[in-house]
């Protein structure tokens, strides 16, 4: 028995990196679901493997009817709405606050935290209709904390995560919950783009990511795209029926301050400074 079985489910961004580890797990665990996404190629190959459970539908999320139309399709493929996982996402624009490009800018929000509020709107009416839901939305540590992405991308998942809480303390009270996942340093494309490769690079060169953010975090491993699914799965099950507005972090402890080693380590190098020399 699946933990979702009898569930339906709408994943955005479900083509490749966390999207597609949610598809693949939530489809073993017995869901139905739409895949939304603009890579065609990438996501009717998936749907194909994964069989008739499992329909693509192209989405650009940051286009209402589009968002609409694949939430539509699985009320009408399949006859309900249990979980909308708005995980589409890109890495953003970077550099300097005075070199950033309006048109960058709108772009990240509206791919973003957009998507985040079209997915949370238009799943809304249907789950509080049936009286239970859950709507789960990627964020990012970078949305908690400086430091860990460009300015675009951290205000934008800083504000998935605020969205998260307030729409939280509305659809409850309707039996529907929404929360958000705060992912550290994941070995996926996006990851890849965010350092500046493009695409087919970003895809060619996980084993490599896998490598450079093995030693980030106390955890000493990169973030997989698993680990993220895993997550979304357990909110988006019955198992974690009673949490609510929350923003779950899965980031190996990277947020958990500096490293020991290295913190030990300049201790000792400011008590080795520090020190009165011995007395002769």
């Amino acid at each position: 028995m699946g933990r979702l079985d009898n569930k339906v489910a709408v994943i955005t961004g479900g083509a490749s990196g966390i999207g597609e580890a949610s598809v693949r797990l939530f489809a073993r665990e017995g869901a139905k679901l739409v895949l939304a996404d603009l890579q065609d190629e990438r996501g009717r190959r998936l749907a194909e493997e994964l069989g008739s459970q499992v329909i693509f539908q192209h989405t650009d999320v940051s286009k209402e009817a589009d968002v609409q139309e694949a939430i539509d399709l699985a009320l009408s493929m399949f006859g309900r709405l249990d979980c909308m996982f708005n995980n589409a996402g890109i890495p953003g624009p970077g550099g300097p606050i005075e070199n950033l490009a309006v048109e960058g800018w709108d772009n990240a929000m509206a791919v973003l935290v957009r998507s985040a509020y079209l997915g949370m709107k238009h799943a809304a009416p249907i789950m509080k209709r049936q009286g239970s839901g859950s709507i789960v939305s990627t964020a990012s540590v970078a949305g908690m904390q400086s430091g860990f992405a460009g300015h675009a991308y951290s205000a934008a998942k800083a504000a998935v995560i605020n969205l998260t809480r307030s729409v939280a303390t509305e659809l409850g009270e309707s039996g529907v919950r929404v929360n958000c996942i705060c992912p550290g340093g994941v070995a996926t494309p996006i990851f890849g783009r965010a350092v500046g490769l493009d695409e087919e690079e970003a895809q060619r060169s996980a084993g490599t990511m896998l490598m450079a953010l093995a030693n980030i975090q106390p955890l000493q491993r990169a973030g997989v795209p698993d680990d993220i699914a895993n997550a979304a799965l357990w909110l988006a099950s019955d198992e974690s029926s009673f949490v609510n507005g929350h923003a779950l972090v899965v980031d190996g402890g990277i947020t958990c301050g500096p490293m020991w080693t290295a913190t030990n380590a300049r201790r000792e190098m400011l008590r080795a400074v520090l020190s009165p020399p011995a007395q002769g």
